[in-house]
This record gives C-alpha cells, structure tokens and sequence, in this order.
C-alpha cells in the first residue's frame, strides 16, 4: 500500500488534487492510505514551497499546480 501525502493549505487545487488521486487509485484497484497534510512546518518540512505538493512514501513528487491524470497514474 502506497502512503501518498497531499500538502496543502486547503485551497481548491489542493482538494482536487486529492479527490483526483482518490479517484485514480480507486479506478485502478490501487490500495493507497492518503493523507492531507495543512500544517505549514511540516509542508516546509518536505521543502515544499508551492502548493498542492504530493509526496509518496517520504519522497516528494510534485509540486505547484494540480498534477494531470497520466502523471497521477504514472506514480500509481
């Protein structure tokens, strides 16, 4: 099971992004534990300095924009 972080303020992008993994993942019969992470510290944390940010299993993948569906199912 992938562990995938969506690192946001809760801005719009940032909850589509989510539903967007969610969806894919669900789509594709991928078992994922998704997280969204608000706390600024730990967003900084990752380096992140744009948002959403998307990190997978402790790696940071994206970030600045929602991600399109063929990169989404690329890390899936």
């Amino acid at each position: 099971m992938k562990n995938i972080k969506v690192l946001g303020s809760g801005c719009a992008n940032c909850n589509t992004t989510l539903k967007l993994i969610g969806e894919i993942a669900q789509a594709r019969g991928v078992a994922v534990e998704l997280e969204k992470v608000e706390d600024m510290a730990a967003i900084l944390g990752y380096g992140v300095m744009s948002t959403p940010g998307v990190v997978i299993d402790g790696k940071v993948v994206h970030a600045g924009g929602v991600p399109d569906r063929r990169k989404i199912e690329s890390w899936l």
